[in-house]
């Protein structure tokens, strides 16, 4: 939450009401992201009075939503975890349906569609439905609405995930990394106008969304062979570089003409050394990444323990956590 402190106790007050008929264990995680009003003071006053299942993760100054986000998958002891804002948007009665679907299809995450969307047509819906179409299309994770903050996931899976910069808006993408497209599904879920506070998006995020795109789309398909893509753009760049020069070499030797003043010979020259600069480029990313992960000690997959059992269970725990 980022200065949302009229919305800590009716929050509250939903996701309890939410959860209400939930059989098994929970908590809350409240983030407060450096929030520069009330809102933290709020926040530990209601953990107080509702109890200790009531968490706060206070940052010491405002890190932006992926990283609260981070802070509180991080926090976060349940098998199961849900994410939503504190803006009172997302409906936390949604929740327990979400879970129930995440098991009865065995998926790792269950992502909320804002069907009736209650936001600004020109300034927030139709952006958003430009942006989800260009990142399904490029990640290849079909969802209609990947921002939507409401979404349910198996904490085995999303905790082998990290989030940095803006990447939250990627979550899907990322998840993809770890486990199959075919585990991630998506469940209408019901969308309030906001009643407290400002939205902290405008218009501008769409550019900053095409930026984020393009990194997460290289990791998806290079993390772990980074020489391909570099390494690929510089054998095209060579060959056809190459191809010039070769050309240039029978119009010199077979023909006799000059070549010294041809703008062609300084496009074969600039596109060889390209070529060269990628490939090196390539080399050097490959080392970086081998680096990576045997100093981590990480490998490059992720291996699915036991299930754990249905939350209705007594020894389940769940987590909603909400940062915004």
């Amino acid at each position: 939450m980022y200065n949302e402190a009229d919305n800590v106790l009716p929050l509250l007050e939903r996701v309890h009401e939410g959860l209400r008929g939930y059989a098994g264990h929970w908590e809350v995680i409240l983030v407060d992201d450096g929030s520069s009003d009330h809102t933290a003071r709020r926040l530990h006053a209601e953990a107080a009075r509702f109890g200790p299942h009531v968490r706060v993760v206070e940052l010491m100054r405002n890190f932006g939503q992926t990283a609260a986000m981070q802070a509180g998958l991080d926090a976060a002891r349940g098998d199961v975890i849900a994410t939503l804002d504190g803006d009172l948007q997302n409906d936390p009665s949604d929740i327990p349906a979400m879970i129930e679907r995440l098991y009865a299809d065995d998926l790792d995450l269950v992502a909320g569609w804002r069907r009736n969307r209650q936001d600004a047509l020109l300034m927030r819906k139709i952006p958003s439905r430009i942006a989800n179409r260009l990142i399904a299309r490029t990640t290849g994770v079909h969802l209609h609405d990947y921002g939507c903050s409401l979404k349910v996931y198996r904490a085995q899976v999303i905790k082998g995930v990290r989030l940095y910069g803006e990447m939250h808006r990627f979550i899907p993408a990322w998840m993809a990394m770890a486990t199959s497209p075919r585990r991630i599904g998506e469940m209408v879920v019901n969308h309030n106008a906001r009643l407290h506070g400002e939205s902290k998006y405008g218009i501008s995020r769409t550019f900053r969304v095409v930026l984020d795109l393009l990194t997460v789309a290289f990791f998806m398909r290079y993390r772990a062979r980074p020489l391909h893509f570099f390494g690929s753009i510089g054998l095209v760049s060579g060959g056809i570089g190459s191809l010039i020069l070769l050309y240039l070499l029978v119009v010199k030797f077979a023909y006799d003409e000059p070549i010294g003043t041809r703008p062609l010979l300084l496009v074969g020259v600039v596109l060889v050394i390209a070529a060269l600069q990628f490939l090196t480029t390539g080399v050097l990313a490959e080392l970086m990444t081998r680096t990576y992960f045997e100093s981590t000690r990480r490998p490059p997959y992720l291996v699915r323990e036991a299930d754990a059992p249905p939350p209705d269970v007594d020894s389940g725990w769940f987590a909603a956590e909400v940062a915004a």
